[in-house]
């Protein structure tokens, strides 16, 4: 008997991690946890806890073997994923999945009881499709994956994604091109149907931890005088700052964060405390982004450079000594170049 004729069934302990494509004794093809992960755009340990809890992982696994989805496995899996996406329970959706799975088993193609009403899932379909239409070109992270894994309120899935990203394309790209079109979509859902408010607030925190990860300490940055970065008085929306913040440290730049709405006096004493080579103040609403806010920041013996970021500052009428930056690459960019001088700014 030759040695191929000797295997155990796939998954098995015996035979070792089996490589992806690998078949069972029906010689029905099997994935591994992750390659099925990559397919549905969720976390391997989200499969996991669906097989623990819900049951429906692979059909074929045994205590003490890997796990390995055949087709039908996965089958059931986008289902029990689509019926998430329309708003069921994660123990609703799973027995949708097992039951339509049977019934398709049993040759009947259509379920009897959709797991949610058509109108859900034309609602979802928009708002990933108003996702889809924002994403950029090819060379950057596809939003449609986060916007999914929002949707289904899988925290855990989007913070890989999104930290996976920034390895791969950087905070500003991801942010860019991943991050804001799903932001962007959660906001239009809530003006034109009024839902949604708790799908914004978990995507932000999501990224905000993931921004803070992402963050690197910087022992021994390559500017002698930070870059103090705070919002304007008023301005709640700190996110974007968290995520200049952590572009920032990544190029080896020191920084102070100061947060949310912070009061001029305030902002004032951190600028007489520190002397910063710059400071970058973000407002997001225009009423939060006046001239008096800028007027407000004292002058240094040593020259200071003042960035007005974000796009509450568009009807500004700035003074010399203050440039607005909107696009947060471009700002990473440009808050590096003078911060350093142009000629050292090639990192």
């Amino acid at each position: 008997m030759t040695k191929s004729e000797q295997e155990t069934p796939s998954g098995s302990t015996d035979s070792g991690p089996p490589g992806d494509g690998e078949t069972d004794e029906s010689d029905e093809p099997t994935l591994p946890v992750a390659a099925v992960a990559r397919r549905l755009g969720i976390a391997p340990s989200t499969l996991r806890t669906w097989d623990r809890r819900y049951g429906v992982g692979p059909s074929g696994h045994t205590t003490g073997s890997h796990r390995r989805y055949a087709p039908s496995d996965i089958a059931r899996l986008e289902l029990m994923q689509r019926a998430l996406l329309k708003g069921a329970a994660p123990a609703e959706a799973a027995d949708y999945a097992r039951r339509v799975s049977a019934e398709t088993a049993a040759g009947r193609t259509q379920p009897e009881h959709p797991a949610e009403p058509a109108a859900a899932a034309d609602q979802d379909g928009d708002w990933l499709s108003d996702i889809a239409d924002q994403s950029r070109s090819q060379g950057s992270p596809d939003p449609r994956g986060l916007g999914r894994a929002a949707l289904a309120m899988d925290d855990e899935s989007m913070q890989v994604m999104i930290a996976e990203a920034i390895e791969g394309y950087g905070v500003a790209a991801t942010w860019d091109s991943m991050i804001r079109p799903v932001l962007s979509a959660v906001s239009n859902r809530w003006v034109h149907a009024g839902d949604c408010v708790e799908l914004e607030h978990l995507v932000d925190e999501c990224v905000l931890a993931a921004m803070i990860r992402a963050t690197p300490l910087v022992p021994a940055p390559r500017n002698t005088r930070p870059i103090l970065l705070c919002c304007a008085p008023g301005e709640r929306h700190s996110l974007p700052l968290y995520v200049l913040r952590a572009a920032l440290a990544r190029r080896g730049l020191g920084t102070r964060m100061l947060g949310a709405a912070l009061p001029s006096a305030s902002l004032a004493a951190a600028v007489r405390r520190t002397a910063p080579a710059a400071v970058a103040l973000w407002a997001q609403v225009a009423a939060n982004g006046g001239a008096d806010v800028i007027d407000q920041i004292p002058r240094t013996r040593q020259h200071m450079r003042i960035f007005a970021c974000g796009p509450g500052w568009f009807d500004t009428d700035m003074p010399g000594r203050v440039e607005h930056l909107d696009d947060l690459a471009g700002a990473v960019d440009r808050i590096e170049s003078v911060v350093l001088g142009e000629a050292d700014s090639t990192r």
